[in-house]
């Protein structure tokens, strides 16, 4: 039976799971070595999942070789297959993520995604499309960088009178919003595209906005990987929030 594309996103991401948790829980590798393993062992685990079930798609990801021949690819796989290593090697933060993502040609933009979320067991998709839960009481919440939150967002708290939210990886954070843990991310410190491209899908399934600091779209599958700052936010707080960044920029 063949499958959706989203069905093997969520395959990948499942499979990339299944390789970093044992990794994590068996306690032989610490530091640097666990990290090393666990991105290896997640991209041979996705790179399986893709050749198996769409061995003509280009893909792109940061834990491989990147092959000129995306740029003319009608299909491309955006991976990263171990988004916050940082958090990964902890060994006791859930705050890292897989990114698998879909880019078509044909409509010039992401179709589907999967983003895997391991320590918490949980697997989110374009399709369905998560539900973000309604605002809780009390002051909206900014996602950041734990290590460097950026003078931006601060800048959007300050506006927003919201307090900020110290998380980990960027997939993470961007599904901080979709899960109602947080009302907005600010990121200005630099990243790349498989660093968004799957949060930002399943975000925009979800009927979050997403766009440059500067309002200006995201784009993917584009010769240049380095796509370094991202709004993510309820669509409500956009105007708001892209005004404070503008302004504390």
């Amino acid at each position: 039976m063949s499958r959706s594309d989203v069905e093997v996103a969520a395959l990948a991401a499942r499979a990339a799971a299944d390789v970093l948790l044992p990794l994590l829980q068996a306690g032989e590798l610490h530091d640097e070595a666990l990290g090393d393993a666990g991105d290896a062992a997640a991209q041979a685990a996705i790179a399986a999942v893709l050749a198996e079930h769409r061995p003509d798609d280009a893909v792109f990801s940061e834990e491989a070789v990147d092959d000129p021949a995306r740029l003319t690819a009608d299909r491309l796989w955006i991976v990263d297959p171990l988004d916050g290593t940082r958090e990964y090697r902890s060994g006791d933060r859930h705050d890292w993520a897989v990114h698998v993502a879909l880019w078509e040609r044909s409509a010039g933009d992401l179709t589907a995604a999967a983003v895997g979320l391991p320590a918490l067991g949980e697997v989110v998709t374009t399709d369905p499309a998560p539900v973000v839960p309604p605002v809780p009481d009390g002051p909206l919440r900014v996602a950041v960088s734990r290590s460097r939150p950026p003078a931006q967002a601060r800048a959007a708290a300050d506006a927003l009178g919201a307090v900020l939210v110290p998380l980990g990886s960027a997939g993470y954070k961007t599904l901080a919003v979709v899960r109602g843990e947080a009302d907005a991310y600010v990121h200005a410190g630099g990243m790349y595209q498989w660093d968004s491209a799957a949060p930002v899908a399943v975000a925009r399934a979800a009927g979050l906005f997403a766009s440059r600091l500067d309002g200006s779209p995201l784009e993917y599958a584009v010769a240049e990987a380095w796509l370094p700052d991202l709004v993510v936010c309820r669509p409500e707080l956009a105007d708001r929030v892209l005004a404070a960044v503008r302004a504390g920029a």
